[in-house]
Formats: C-alpha cells, sequence, structure tokens
C-alpha cells in the first residue's frame, strides 16, 4: 500500500470516528453501533472503535454485545483502563434487565463554567452499586426536590443518590423560587458518583442571587415561599468545584469516560 492510500484511510478514520462521537453525542446509539462497526471492518486493531460500540451498546441495554465490545478491546490492550472499567461496570448488570434507550444528548457545553451558574457536587447516601451500574460519566440525571433532600435519578427513573444537605438547601430554595437546572455525571464508580449541576433559568424572583457563590460571598437568605425549608445553619465554606474553562481537573474521570465515545480522538 503506497503511503497516498495510508494516508486516505487514516483521513477516513478520522472523518469515521469524528461522526461517530457526533453520533453518541446526540444520543443516536443505534447509528453509532452501526458506523463503529463499520470501522471496526476497516480497522480490526482499533481500539476505540471497539469501545465506543461497547458505549452504544450498553446505552441500547444490550449487555452481552456491550461485555463482547469491551472484551475485544482488552484483547488488543489489556490494559485499557476504559474498556477495564466498563466490563467491571457490566458485571454489576444482569443480562435480563431491561433498560429503556437513554436519548438524551450529551453536551460538552454543560460542562463548561459560567461564574455562580455551575458547580460540581458529590452525592451521598448512594444506590447499591448494581443498581447505578449503567449510570456513566457524561450521562443527563434528574434533580427532585423530595422533603428535605434534592434527590438525584437517572434518565431512566433509577435512584441514584442525594446531593449533600449543605449545599442541597441553597439550590431547593432556588429551585422553589422558580429557578431551573440541568445536571451530569462527572464521576461514577463503585464507590462515589459526582455531579455538575448547572443553572439554566433564573427566576426574576431569585435576581442577583448566585446558585454557588464564590467563597466569601455572603449567604443567601431563607427562601420565604409558600413551600418552606427547615433553616439551616450557617454552611460551611463553600464545597462546590467550578470547572474553569480549560482548568477541568476536576472533570478527568469525565474524560476518561467519554473516551468510551471517541470525544478526544482526532
Amino acid at each position: 500500500m503506497t503511503s497516498r492510500e495510508d494516508d486516505k484511510l487514516l483521513k477516513l478514520k478520522q472523518q469515521q470516528s469524528k461522526e461517530a462521537i457526533n453520533f453518541a453525542m446526540q444520543a443516536k446509539w443505534s447509528e453509532a453501533v452501526e458506523l463503529n462497526s463499520q470501522l471496526i471492518q476497516l480497522f480490526p486493531g482499533d481500539v476505540d472503535s471497539y469501545n465506543r460500540l461497547g458505549r452504544a451498546y450498553l446505552e441500547l441495554g444490550q449487555y452481552a454485545r456491550a461485555r463482547e465490545a469491551y472484551g475485544k478491546a482488552l484483547k488488543l490492550d489489556p490494559y485499557n483502563a476504559i474498556a477495564a472499567r466498563n466490563m467491571r461496570r457490566l458485571n454489576d448488570i444482569s443480562d435480563a434487565e431491561q433498560a429503556e434507550v437513554d436519548t438524551e444528548k450529551v453536551v460538552p457545553q454543560h460542562f463548561i463554567e459560567e461564574i455562580g451558574k455551575a458547580g460540581v457536587v458529590n452525592l451521598y447516601d448512594l444506590a447499591p452499586k448494581q443498581a447505578r451500574a449503567s449510570v456513566v460519566a457524561g450521562d443527563h440525571v434528574i434533580l427532585k426536590i423530595e422533603g428535605h433532600d434534592l434527590v438525584v435519578y437517572s434518565t431512566r427513573g433509577v435512584y441514584v443518590g442525594k446531593v449533600e444537605p449543605r449545599y442541597a438547601q441553597r439550590l431547593m430554595r432556588l429551585m422553589l423560587g422558580g429557578n431551573q437546572y440541568t445536571a451530569s455525571v462527572v464521576k461514577s464508580s463503585a464507590e462515589a458518583v459526582t455531579v455538575m449541576i448547572r443553572e439554566t433559568y433564573q427566576h426574576p424572583s431569585q435576581a442577583g442571587k448566585l446558585s454557588f457563590p464564590p467563597k466569601g460571598m455572603e449567604e443567601f437568605k431563607p427562601y420565604t415561599g409558600e413551600q418552606k425549608l427547615e433553616d439551616e445553619e450557617e454552611e460551611e465554606e463553600s464545597g462546590y468545584t467550578i470547572t474553569n474553562g480549560d482548568e477541568i481537573e476536576e472533570l478527568e474521570d469525565l474524560s476518561s469516560d467519554i473516551d468510551d465515545i471517541g470525544i478526544d480522538d482526532e
């Protein structure tokens, strides 16, 4: 094969890999399966294509095929962290489980800072790891106020965990005041789940109130609407991590997990 032919193949691989990533970003998992399968036929030694294929099958609930794809990735690269991590996750999922297909788009912009409007928080009181095994970095999750707790569910309605009370109280006051938020998983492991919460709409009554005030800023006054929350003690220093432009070290696990869908591919 000539160098010109090699260059054409490399260009084709790059173009199709980007297209496969776009399918995943739009949650078009069936299209992602088809295109990554085509890439594997052309480039049978491409570990990234196998990882993306495994992620697509996982999202479609086809766990046996996901295991097969990740297994082939591990044969090609026994130390591949993405494949190994997802194989462990799949070992916690029963093949008999029926998963609804997640059609929510993964939006990278969700992980870019807008001062005062986005923060990274840890969850506590986590669901058993088997129950949240299909929740992976990059997934959208749902925030719900339940009593005095801000609870996180997957888009399939699976309970994931709760936002720590000292952080949840502020967000619940603002939500009850009319603010709206989205949330996405930053890190998901057997031991911990971290999510980024972003303000998407600020109600006029909450004008001037930051969802994630930097250190040293005055705390919010309690929300006094019809749905009152108990006054909490004065909060300690903010435990939020505010991502800042290219400084996304707190999202390191996200970047490795999103390799599953090839975002870091050239």
